[in-house]
């Protein structure tokens, strides 16, 4: 028989609907009968108990808000009756726990590009990477001629990163941007990069190359337009064309999985995404990390309501530390704008089941499993430790999907109950929470998770979707990739000149 609802936590005061329930079916809780008082759909939340208004109501073991008046046994809980308990900024306390992964190691590899540096690739593209907007035509243009003339023979794709930023910023918005395109540039999944400049921009082109450090001179070139007599399309595709010929020679090998960078990252959530999707990217971010690999978790304001859990598997008090001011931080740059910081759930995330941003966080944070917090990153930062690692970013898909990439992550997963077909500058996979939108969108989604609902288990499921990233890993496109979309946004935080 199909299961109808589901009790995550033993201490949870209210079961989640697996499919639409009708007024007057039955919900068992130990040997307690409770009758449903209203149609609720799936995904969405039935109450066990009668709550007092202002009684904390919980899911996943942990409060997801109160109740905003008195509420019934049997009663749909969602948005209307259910309010957050989020306010401004707290104090916190560290208390270590720590958890031992008995996950064996399998040795297993990827077939991936090894670069000069050392560093490891999943795709072998050419890139061309504005410093400024002002040339982002240009860009485009030699983008279009480049994939015309080589028909992508020998390399995986040619990409301009468009983007409208490098100049009218100041200060620290200015350095996020400078260092976001640093970042891009530096990634192994481009066996080439054209640096295309105007020239007179705030993000001057011979202090952004310094940015770079010791770079691969004839795989990362600088053009700065308006010095160029004549034609600079011309002048461009030139050194393009070279850069194509040397990056046609590269070929895949057999690499460790141990060099394996992940984003984990979700969007358009439901109901489902904490019970499906979210869980299997944690045992696959779990497995990744107990292989010696690297995950990153994202999203700092839909951690907020879960980000104790978080802060409690920090390696050591200085990682505690950086975690509160990665989660303070964030909430006073809301408070900074007289918004609450717990107006988080868009209309998509509450029709789908959830009703709170706590709701949301403690489903979104199961994507980073119960490995232990080894890093901490600013936004902008580039990886420098594996494992663990949690980055300061804001929930916006494609903003936090491309600070995913600009860490180091190869390819990024992205669970989704509503579905979405957006890529950022590496692969990114979706992940559906339930069938009925793997179904509908097959063009979109990568892997259905909502078969844990249907009744695969997750011990059957993991295997599958750990042999579909190294697949993906190893070249097989992203749906993204197969549709072409794929671009970048960048974080503005800051006044425009």
């Amino acid at each position: 028989m199909e299961q109808a609802y589901l009790k995550i936590n033993p201490a949870d005061s209210v079961v989640v609907c697996l499919r639409a329930m009708k007024a007057g079916e039955i919900v068992t809780d130990g040997n307690k009968e409770v009758k449903l008082l209203q149609d609720t759909p799936a995904g969405h939340k039935v109450l066990l108990t009668d709550k007092k208004e202002g009684e904390d109501i919980i899911k996943y073991g942990y409060p997801i808000g109160h109740a905003a008046k008195d509420l019934k046994a049997g009663e749909w809980v969602n948005e209307n009756n259910l309010k957050t308990n989020l306010a401004g900024t707290l104090e916190y306390t560290y208390n270590p726990v720590s958890e031992k992964l008995s996950i064996p190691v399998e040795n297993r590899t990827f077939k991936g590009f090894v670069r000069k540096n050392g560093d490891v690739g999943i795709r072998n593209e050419i890139w061309i990477v504005p410093t400024v907007g002002c040339v982002n035509g240009i860009a485009e243009q030699l983008a279009k001629r480049l994939e015309t003339e080589t028909r992508l023979d020998g390399i995986d794709a040619v990409h301009a990163w468009h983007h409208n930023y490098g100049c009218s910023q100041l200060s620290e918005d200015h350095e996020a941007t400078r260092k976001i395109l640093r970042d891009i540039v530096l990634h192994p999944n481009a066996g080439a990069v054209l640096v295309l400049s105007l020239g007179c921009e705030n993000n001057q082109p011979d202090d952004f190359m310094a940015m770079l450090g010791d770079y691969d001179k004839e795989r990362i070139q600088l053009v700065v337009t308006q010095k160029v007599e004549g034609d600079e399309v011309e002048y461009c595709m030139d050194i393009l064309r070279k850069m194509y010929g040397i990056c046609k020679e590269d070929k895949r090998v057999d690499v460790p999985v141990s060099k394996l960078r992940v984003g984990l990252k979700c969007g358009g959530s439901d109901g489902f995404s904490g019970i499906t999707a979210n869980p299997l990217e944690g045992e696959f971010s779990d497995w990744l990390v107990a292989q010696g690999g690297t995950s990153i978790l994202t999203e700092v304001p839909e951690m907020f309501g879960a980000e104790t859990i978080l802060m409690n598997r920090c390696e050591n008090r200085q990682l505690f530390e950086q975690t509160v001011s990665l989660i303070n931080n964030f909430k006073n740059y809301f408070l900074s704008h007289g918004e609450p910081v717990g107006e988080n759930p868009s209309p998509g995330n509450k029709a789908g089941g959830i009703s709170t941003l706590e709701d949301k966080a403690l489903g979104c944070t199961q994507k980073c499993g119960r490995a232990p917090v080894s890093g901490v990153l600013e936004y902008g930062d580039r990886l420098q430790t594996s494992g663990l690692n949690l980055l300061s970013a804001p929930g916006n898909d494609l903003v936090a999907a491309t600070a995913l990439a600009s860490a180091g992550c190869h390819l990024v997963l992205f669970s989704t109950g509503r579905g979405t077909p957006f890529g950022t500058f590496v692969p990114t996979m979706k992940i559906s929470t339930n069938s009925d939108l793997y179904n509908r969108k097959k063009n979109w989604i990568d892997f259905n998770a909502g078969q844990l609902v249907d009744g695969k288990t997750m011990k059957e499921l993991v295997p599958e979707f750990i042999d579909k990233i190294l697949a993906v890993a190893s070249g097989e496109p992203a749906r993204n990739e197969v549709n072409g979309y794929s671009e970048i946004s960048i974080f503005k935080n800051g006044v425009t000149l």
